[in-house]
C-alpha cells in the first residue's frame, strides 16, 4: 500500500511520516542503537529524517550521515541552521559544515531554526544562494508565527519558503487558529515536531480508550491523528527499534468521525489566537 504523502508548494511530493532526531548523537555509546533505529526506519519507508545542527553540536548530523551512508538517494533530509549562524555568509558557512557532518553534496530542505537578530531578508539572501549553488534543494522556517510569516512572504525570495515546522499535537493545537490556515492557502506544509509531547501523550487515558478500538497505543493515536490534518508532517523521533515499527505502523490507522469528534472534545481547539509555542 503506497504511503500517505503532502506537496511542497514546489510541486514535489514528500512524506507525512518522517523521523525526528532531536537528542541523537549526544551519547556516541548510543550511536550504534541510534544509526539502527534510522536504518530501520529506512527500510520500513520512513524516508524524510530531520536533523539540526543544533542537535548534539552536530552530533545528530554524524549520525544521520553514518545511517544514510549509501542510500543517500532514498532519503529527504531536512535540516537548520541556528539563528547565531543566520547571516549571509555564516550560514553558507554553516550549511557546508552541515553538509560534511551529513556525507552528502545537498541538503533537500534546509530551515532556519528560529528567529533570531539577524535581518530576515539577509537569512533568505543566503538560502537563495545555497539553492543556485545546488547545495540545498529547497529552503523553509522553524518556529514562525503568522506575523512572521507575513513577513517573511513580503521579502524579495520569500515565496520560496516550502515548510513551516512548529511545535504541534493534540495538546498543542494552537497553530490552527490562524498559522495552519495560513499555511494551507498557500500549499505550504507544517511539519510538526514533537507530535507524542515527547513522550507525554503515550500514557494519555482518554487516548488509550481510541486506542484500544484500533488494537493500537496511544502514542499511535496521537501520530495517526497528526498525520490525519491536511498538510501536516510529523516527524516523532524513536532510538528503538519497537519504537520505530510502532511509529510506521501509525500510517495505517484510519481515525473515523467518531474517533475525531472524541478527541476534538478530550484535546478542544483553539477559540482564539494563542502566541506560537516552542519546546
Amino acid at each position: 500500500m503506497p504511503h500517505a504523502t503532502t506537496s511542497l508548494p514546489s510541486g514535489e511530493a514528500i512524506p507525512v511520516l518522517g523521523q525526528g532526531t532531536w537528542m541523537m548523537g549526544e551519547d556516541r555509546r548510543r550511536a550504534a542503537d541510534e544509526v539502527a533505529a534510522l536504518k530501520l526506519g529506512m527500510d520500513l519507508g520512513l524516508t524524510l529524517i530531520d536533523t539540526a545542527e543544533m542537535y548534539g553540536y552536530g552530533g545528530s548530523e554524524e549520525i544521520v550521515g553514518e545511517a544514510t551512508a549509501g542510500r543517500r538517494d532514498e532519503v529527504f533530509l531536512v535540516s537548520k541552521v541556528l539563528p547565531s549562524n543566520a547571516a549571509r555568509n555564516a550560514a553558507i558557512r554553516a550549511c557546508e559544515a552541515s553538509l560534511k557532518r551529513l556525507r552528502t553534496d545537498r541538503i533537500d530542505l534546509y530551515l532556519l531554526h528560529w528567529r533570531g537578530g539577524v535581518p530576515l531578508a539577509e537569512t533568505v539572501a543566503a538560502f537563495e544562494e545555497l539553492h543556485r549553488a545546488g547545495k540545498i534543494r529547497h529552503w523553509g522556517v522553524s518556529n514562525f508565527d503568522t506575523a512572521d510569516m507575513n513577513e517573511l512572504e513580503g521579502l524579495e525570495g520569500g515565496r520560496n519558503a516550502q515548510v513551516n515546522q512548529v511545535l504541534y499535537n493534540l495538546t498543542r493545537r494552537g497553530i490552527e487558529f490562524d498559522l495552519l490556515p495560513w499555511c494551507r492557502g498557500r500549499g505550504m506544509p507544517a511539519m510538526a515536531y514533537s507530535p507524542v509531547e515527547q513522550g507525554e501523550l503515550a500514557d494519555d487515558a482518554g487516548l488509550g480508550a481510541i486506542a484500544a478500538r484500533h488494537d493500537a497505543t496511544p502514542a499511535q493515536i496521537a501520530l495517526a491523528w497528526v498525520m490525519a490534518q491536511d498538510g501536516v508532517i510529523a516527524i516523532p523521533k524513536a532510538s528503538r527499534l519497537e519504537h520505530v515499527r510502532q511509529n510506521a505502523a501509525a500510517r495505517d490507522i484510519r481515525l473515523t468521525p467518531e474517533d475525531l469528534a472524541e478527541l476534538d472534545r478530550l484535546f478542544p481547539p483553539p477559540a482564539r489566537k494563542r502566541p506560537l509555542e516552542m519546546i
